[in-house]
C-alpha cells in the first residue's frame, strides 16, 4: 500500500498497523509534508519503501539527507504533483490520510489508476464531490472515518460490496428501507457550554480533546464541530441519503460511532473503543478484517453510554453544513476553506472561538451560485476565493 500522510496521526497508526501484520501488509510508498524530515526518513527506513514523496519542496533537500544518512534508496517526489504521482504507484490500496483541501488531487490520481482508496481525507469527498463520485468506480472507496466506517457495516450490502457505487450514486441498502443515519459526535472539550460561555476558550482548552488524539486542524474542528458538519456532507455523498434524513447526536463516550435507523423501527449501531487503528485496519484491508487490530469492549465492567441532542444554538456548524452539502456546486469548498482560514486564525489568537463558525457562515452567504456542474479549476477557485475573503474578515475582527 501507500500511506499519503505518513507523518500525521492517521498516517503514523496506519504504519503502527502495517508493522504488527507483516504477512498482510508491505508499503511501498509514504508520502507527507516534510515539516518532519527526520520522522520520515525514520519512516522509509523502517518500511523500506520505494518512493516518498515531499508536498513541500523546500522541504526536499532535507528529507534527502535524512534518507541518505540512513541508507535509504527511496526515490524522492517534490512537490503537490509528486504526491499525486505516488498515489498511482503500483499498490492494491492508498491511503489518504492528508489534511485538508490539498488531498483532493491525490483522491482523484488514485481513484483515475484505478487504486482502492482508503479514503480518511474527507476534505477531497466534500469540496470535489462531483468529480470525485465521476472518477471512483463501484466498491473503489473505503471510508477511514470511524462514523463512516461504523455507517458502512450497519448498512446491509449484497454480494459483500464493500461501498456504495459512487459512480452511480446509489446505495446498497435500498433507500426505502433506510429511515436515516444517526452519525454520533462526541461534544468536544466544550459540550454543554453555551454560545456565551464560548467566547474567552483559548486555543490550548479547545486542543485538549477530551477522547481522540488528532491533529490541531481537526481537533478544534471537533470543538467546533465543523467535523461534525464536513461528517454529514461526507456520508450524503458516501451513501446517497438526503441531508433531511442525517441527525447527528452527541455521545460523549466515543463507543457507539454511528448507527442507521431503518422504517420497521430497528437501529442497527456498530460499537467499539475510540482507537483508530480499528476503522484504518478496516480501510487498508478491506475486505477482511484484521486480527487484534484494536482492543475490544470490556463487557465485564459496568459502564454508562449517554446520548443528548445537539445544541444547534451554541453549534450551528452542523447545520450550516446541511444548507452548504444540499447547495453543492463548490459551496462545499467555501464552507471547508474558510473554516481552515478561520481556525489557523483562532490558533494564533487573532480570532475569538465563536467567530470561526461566524467567519464560515458570512463567507458562504456571499458565494454566488456555481450550480451543480463543476470543473476542479472551479473547486480551486472558489477554495483560493473563500480564503481571500476569510482573511479579510478575520483582518477586520482584530
Amino acid at each position: 500500500m501507500v500511506i499519503l500522510g505518513s507523518t500525521g496521526s492517521i498516517g503514523t497508526q496506519a504504519i503502527d498497523v502495517a508493522l504488527a501484520n507483516p504477512e498482510r501488509f508491505r508499503v511501498v510508498g509514504i508520502a507527507a509534508g516534510g515539516g518532519r524530515p527526520e520522522l520520515l526518513a525514520e519512516q522509509a527506513g523502517k518500511l523500506g519503501v520505494r518512493a516518498v514523496a515531499v508536498a513541500d519542496p523546500t522541504a526536499v533537500d532535507g528529507v534527502t539527507r535524512h534518507l541518505r544518512e540512513r541508507d535509504s534508496s527511496a526515490t524522492v517526489l517534490s512537490g503537490a504533483q509528486g504526491v499525486s504521482e505516488l498515489a498511482t504507484w503500483p499498490c492494491d490500496v492508498v491511503l489518504n490520510g492528508i489534511t485538508g483541501a490539498l488531498g483532493l488531487e491525490s483522491t482523484l490520481a488514485a481513484l483515475r489508476a484505478g487504486r482502492m482508496l482508503a479514503l480518511a481525507n474527507k476534505e477531497s469527498l466534500i469540496i470535489g464531490g462531483p468529480l470525485v463520485r465521476e472518477a471512483a468506480g463501484p466498491g473503489q472507496i473505503v471510508p477511514v472515518d470511524s462514523e463512516h466506517f461504523a455507517l458502512a457495516q450497519c448498512l446491509p450490502r449484497p454480494d459483500s460490496a464493500a461501498l456504495t457505487s459512487l459512480a452511480q450514486g446509489q446505495v446498497a441498502a435500498p433507500l426505502e428501507e433506510v429511515r436515516k443515519l444517526v452519525i454520533t459526535a462526541s461534544g468536544g472539550p466544550f459540550r454543554g457550554r453555551s454560545r456565551s460561555e464560548l467566547a474567552a476558550v483559548t486555543p490550548a482548552e479547545a486542543l485538549d480533546h477530551p477522547t481522540w488524539n488528532m491533529g490541531p486542524v481537526i481537533t478544534v474542528n471537533c470543538a467546533t464541530l465543523v467535523n461534525k458538519g464536513l461528517e454529514v456532507i461526507e456520508a450524503h455523498l458516501l451513501f446517497d441519503i438526503p441531508f433531511d434524513r442525517i441527525e447527528v447526536v452527541v455521545h460523549p463516550q466515543s463507543m457507539v460511532h454511528s448507527m442507521v435507523e431503518f422504517t420497521d423501527g430497528s437501529t442497527l449501531a456498530q460499537a467499539s473503543p475510540p482507537d483508530m487503528r480499528l476503522p484504518i485496519s478496516y480501510g487498508i484491508g478491506w475486505p477482511h478484517r484484521v486480527e487484534a487490530a484494536a482492543p475490544g469492549i470490556d463487557w465485564t465492567t459496568a459502564q454508562n453510554w449517554t446520548f443528548h441532542p445537539l445544541d444547534a444554538e451554541a453549534f450551528p456548524a452542523v447545520q450550516l453544513a446541511c444548507e452548504v452539502g444540499a447547495a453543492g456546486g463548490t459551496a462545499p469548498a467555501v464552507y471547508n476553506a474558510a473554516n481552515e482560514e478561520a481556525v489557523g486564525a483562532f490558533l494564533d489568537n487573532r480570532l475569538a472561538f465563536p467567530a470561526i463558525v461566524d467567519t464560515v457562515a458570512q463567507v458562504v452567504s456571499e458565494q454566488q451560485s456555481t450550480g451543480t456542474g463543476i470543473r476542479l479549476a472551479d473547486v480551486y477557485a472558489a477554495d483560493d476565493w473563500a480564503r481571500s475573503r476569510a482573511r479579510e474578515l478575520i483582518s477586520r475582527s482584530g
